[in-house]
């Protein structure tokens, strides 16, 4: 699946949220609540990998890391869609950006390459 399909299918369930909370609350969330959702995703994230790294005990294993990380790229992916970014594009100028940053600190030639598994 790529991004797009990806981003096509984190909107499925944002619409299918918006019509819940229309019916439940009488109106949809703004995107400064879904920024607040993904802030609190990041912070359950944080507490699980403290787990993984044995830092503290918490139940869920790697299907709660696998859970959590999947609702943050969720959160990203309807950003993105209500803020109207292009992630794909946006996502590659970054890394261009930074492959550039960090050769230009360690002398090495990456250039842009987007593909998998390269700088």
């Amino acid at each position: 699946m790529d991004l797009n399909e990806l981003q096509r299918r984190a909107l499925r369930i944002h619409d299918l949220y918006d019509e819940l909370n229309l019916r439940e609350r009488g109106r949809v969330w703004t995107r400064e609540e879904f920024m607040l959702g993904l802030v609190g995703d990041v912070g359950d994230l944080a507490k699980i990998v403290m787990a993984q790294e044995g830092a503290r005990d918490m139940p869920g294993g790697r299907a709660a890391l696998e859970h959590e990380l999947a609702d943050c790229l969720w959160s990203v992916l309807v950003l993105a869609h209500r803020y109207d970014v292009d992630l794909e594009a946006a996502f590659l100028h970054t890394m261009d950006e930074l492959a550039q940053s960090i050769t230009a600190r360690d002398g090495r030639d990456v250039g842009r390459r987007h593909d998998r598994g390269q700088v």
